[in-house]
């Protein structure tokens, strides 16, 4: 998702200029000018995390589309602000009384923007409403999303795919991602598919319209479409396509990002308040939750650190979006806005010595086409890093080349394998990568590469002949 633009090779020398095509390492040079990507779309930073000038610099200042390396800086600026154990919680409240079951009056569900609020941790939430004794709620169910500033948001606006699971927005009650997990069960011999959607929103309809096909499986979601749209008070999800029965059972993950997000929760609400032999007689509506209201059940998220693990090693956009925004509310920034995690950081930044002149935030994950920052200045922020009290847990929330997240598939069988813990970033036109190598002397290497160009995503084998290099020793 962003963009930089590579070294040069230094050895003894000084810094290398800001046009050493003829100095680049050979491998890199070759798969550049075969993918067709000039080195003027191309910036690199090699040094070792400890300190020193770099071994290799090309383009460093050149402000470039970082696409998810950007979640580098978002990620390390909660863990030493908020500290690793920060928890959000989750809870229901009310000021009514409850009698054999029943509660008289009003629910409220305060929202805390918790970037991990899963569909399995809402049903904990709402059992552990239930073993309080609640069964029957006469009043309404009031959501207190007040943490965060209302503001309207369009799914579409980044790649027009509104049903895309990284295209939903932010909201301080996103249950269960505000997406709908569909598990995809070909029969061959009937020419169907079984879709088993889950969660199972009370107030959604799923329409299934794809036929089981015998082509082989490829890129099985290119050939599915789907649409959603409002009837009455309900919402119909229809599903179409052809799908490869050789392909076995998938899961396909939709945002439900056209849907305002008090539907799709009163729905999973619904749903499992219904299976937990709860009823509720009254209507949803949002507010805050009264001072004098009692605290009849909560839920704590994860601690941060395995919050930003899950960040980095999947590139989880929407968790990164939620985590950028409590940052501002923990500022005191609040209702928080997208401009008060960007306030936040610059704080943080300023308090550290960090001072990245051509750094432009918008959401703190990188899905953005208006980020940007040098990749010297992101190789300065992995050497702060370096040196952070917090660096071993943001070390390990990056993806481990050949083992796991998004660099699962790369560099396997090589000698870079389970040697680079790596952050990418992939956008039309961007294709970045940054992060930690251990070289075959034992030294730390932090090496950046951004690629901002027409053919970025051809850029992956320039990308793994670096990290060879650099783990050869130059």
């Amino acid at each position: 998702m962003r963009i930089f633009i590579l070294l040069a090779l230094g050895l003894l020398g000084p810094l290398v200029s800001a046009q050493p095509e003829d100095r680049l390492p050979a491998a890199v040079s070759q798969a550049l000018a075969a993918a067709h990507i000039p080195t003027s779309a191309v910036a690199i930073v090699v040094q070792e995390a400890g300190g020193g000038p770099p071994q290799l610099s090309l383009n460093a200042e050149q402000p470039m589309n970082p696409a998810s390396t950007m979640k580098l800086l978002t990620t390390f600026a909660a863990l030493e602000v908020l500290v690793p154990a920060y928890t959000w919680k989750t809870g229901f409240w009310s000021q009514a009384s409850l009698d054999n079951g029943t509660l008289a009056g009003d629910l409220y569900l305060r929202g805390s923007a918790d970037p991990k609020l899963t569909f399995e941790q809402f049903w904990l939430l709402l059992r552990q409403l239930r073993g309080h004794g609640v069964q029957q709620i006469n009043g309404d169910l009031v959501l207190d999303r007040g943490l965060l500033a209302p503001a309207k948001f369009d799914p579409a606006a980044f790649d027009e795919k509104p049903l895309r699971a990284y295209n939903v927005g932010p909201d301080a009650l996103l249950v269960s991602f505000k997406a709908i997990r569909l598990t995809l069960i070909p029969d061959a011999a009937a020419g169907a598919v079984r879709v088993v959607a889950e969660p199972a929103p009370a107030n959604l309809d799923v329409v299934n319209r794809i036929q089981a096909v015998g082509n082989g499986c490829g890129d099985w979601k290119e050939s599915l479409g789907a649409n959603l749209v409002r009837q009455g008070k309900r919402w119909r999800l229809t599903v179409s396509g052809r799908y490869p029965a050789s392909c076995g059972e998938h899961d396909w993950i939709l945002g439900l990002g056209p849907e305002p997000a008090p539907d799709y929760l009163r729905g999973v609400f619904e749903q499992l308040w219904s299976e937990l032999g709860g009823s509720w007689r009254g209507e949803l509506r949002e507010g805050p939750v009264p001072a004098d209201a009692r605290q009849l059940a909560a839920i704590e998220s994860p601690a941060l650190a395995e919050i930003v693990r899950d960040i980095n090693k999947y590139s989880n956009n929407v968790m990164a979006r939620q985590l950028f925004l409590t940052l501002a509310a923990e500022s005191g920034r609040r209702p928080a806005r997208p401009e008060d995690g960007e306030a936040a950081i610059a704080d943080w930044m300023q308090a550290r010595g960090l001072r990245f002149p051509e750094l432009r935030l918008d959401n703190g994950s990188g899905l953005s086409r208006r980020e940007q920052i040098s990749a010297a200045n992101l190789a300065k922020l992995l050497a702060a890093a370096w040196k952070s009290p917090v660096m071993p847990e943001l070390m390990a929330s990056l993806p481990l080349a050949a083992v796991d997240g998004t660099m699962k598939k790369r560099l396997k069988n090589s000698a870079v394998a389970g040697q680079a813990h790596i952050k990418t970033g992939t956008l039309e036109g961007v294709k970045t990568m940054a992060g930690y190598l251990l070289d075959r002397q034992g030294r730390q290497q932090i090496v950046v590469f951004l690629v901002n160009h027409a053919n970025a995503q051809a850029a992956q084998e320039a990308q793994d002949a670096l990290l060879a290099w650099v783990y050869d020793g130059h």
